[in-house]
């Protein structure tokens, strides 16, 4: 319930293709990247990324948005989305195009292969950031994508957010090096639907793994952004998780760190 310092990361400015972004750091081993859902690197966020931390890895975990460590709640949410939503770096309301960011984000996964080494590099990519990680997948490095709750493009319920010809060449990569998408929603998200993964399905086949929880399964008492903002059940690894035993949030959670240590661990 109050902002998280996020002391234990180190910020590193990291320019690439021209540009700067900050970037928080914890960790050793194979590189993962977490990248931020709306409306930015909340105490959620950054406990997921401790978690994948403590599970073996190096984390990178980029400010894409928002004030880092920042508390979601739902007026300062909400302009954070605004902005973004007009920001030249993504394509909000666009099907069939990529995120520009997505350009700098692949560079990151080369820098973060070079400097972690390892078999290759993992990254999830949650709500406004969700797609991001299939788009990744032309960056050779980027082998372990999962896709939680995304939500682009906001206005189009049944399209995904990356250029055909993009798309074209990550399910060709798929095919040829037999790698998967994970993807998780809850049943009644209002912005991640039910089309949208049969979108995703219809455009991967059986490469991409759907997951899909009861919206029973959500932290009732999430904070003000996802319970006034939101409105629905949404965030499956960071603000609508219950960490306890025996709950579905936390089954997908341990999933992911599955996957990563089955893709990315020597």
């Amino acid at each position: 319930m109050a902002d998280d310092p996020l002391d234990d990361f180190e910020r590193r400015s990291v320019t690439l293709q021209g540009h700067t972004k900050g970037v928080y750091v914890t960790g050793k081993g194979p590189a993962v990247i977490v990248m931020a859902e709306m409306p930015g690197i909340s105490p959620h966020v950054a406990r997921f990324s401790r978690w994948v931390r403590d599970a073996g890895f190096t984390v990178y975990m980029p400010s894409l948005f928002g004030r880092d460590g920042a508390f979601p709640d739902a007026e300062e949410g909400k302009a954070v989305l605004q902005r973004a939503c007009v920001s030249a770096e993504f394509r909000a309301f666009a099907a069939n195009e990529s995120s520009p960011v997505t350009q700098w984000l692949r560079a990151l996964a080369s820098l973060a292969h070079e400097q972690c080494g390892g078999r290759g590099v993992g990254a999830i990519g949650m709500c406004f950031t969700g797609n991001f990680a299939l788009s990744m997948m032309l960056e050779s490095s980027m082998i372990a994508p999962v896709l939680c709750q995304p939500s682009l493009p906001l206005n189009s319920p049944g399209e995904i957010q990356i250029a055909p010809e993009e798309l074209a060449r990550v399910k060709e990569r798929l095919e040829r090096e037999d790698l998967t998408v994970l993807g998780y929603r809850f049943a009644g998200d209002r912005f991640c639907t039910a089309q949208r993964f049969a979108a995703y399905s219809a455009a991967l086949g059986d490469r991409f793994v759907a997951k899909v929880l009861p919206d029973e399964a959500a932290n009732p008492e999430p904070p003000p952004f996802f319970k006034h903002v939101v409105g629905s059940p949404h965030s499956v690894v960071t603000a609508h998780l219950i960490d306890a035993a025996g709950e579905p949030t936390r089954a997908a959670r341990d999933e992911i760190l599955s996957f990563f240590t089955r893709r990315l661990a020597a």
